[in-house]
């Protein structure tokens, strides 16, 4: 059976390093917001780096999940120092598992304050695709998807929450999975 994956990309205001109250309270619900995703009901797995500093992102070895990568349009810094940017790559049973854990608790409350600490790009923040039960997302994978959302719009090879596919490229109406009156973006 196909498993959804999930590559979401933020630029941050400040760099991951930096000591700010604002940065360390990102990493403190960060933390939490992943002790309670992978406790979730269709949760299957995360990219994770087998050894790595706070803010290490580049150069870290990613395992299966490949090396790190970012969209072209970052412009910010590569170095634990200067990073400022949060990326996740996940897999998940289905969208409704997916949503359930966005959309809800804990990550609901910090993404209702996301532009405390995001930047506003006018680019998507992540990106749905369907792989092989046998098959582990890559960071670049992950990238292109995201570009291709941005410069085609959803499809079945990249698409959001509110126009998604089934495993066969249907449309599948995901938009409607929210409580009445939430806004799926």
């Amino acid at each position: 059976m196909p498993h959804l994956a999930l590559y979401t990309f933020g630029v941050l205001k400040a760099p991951l390093a930096e000591p700010a109250p604002l940065t360390q309270e990102f990493y403190d619900i960060g933390a939490a917001v992943y002790q309670r995703f992978v406790r979730q009901p269709g949760y299957l797995a995360h990219a994770e780096p087998a050894d790595s500093d706070r803010g290490m992102l580049f150069g870290a070895n990613w395992g299966a999940w490949g090396e790190f990568a970012v969209p072209a349009w970052y412009d910010k810094g590569r170095t634990a120092e200067t990073a400022a940017l949060a990326a996740t790559l996940s897999l998940w049973t289905g969208p409704r598992p997916a949503f359930d854990a966005v959309y809800t608790g804990l990550h609901r409350e910090a993404l209702n304050r996301r532009y405390d600490w995001f930047e506003r790009t006018g680019r998507p923040n992540y990106v749905f695709w369907w792989v092989s039960d046998d098959v582990t997302p890559t960071w670049r994978d992950g990238v292109s998807r995201l570009e291709h959302l941005h410069d085609h719009g959803s499809a079945p090879h990249a698409f959001t929450f509110r126009q998604s596919f089934d495993p066969d490229g249907t449309p599948a109406g995901i938009g409607d999975v929210g409580p009445k009156g939430d806004r799926v973006h």
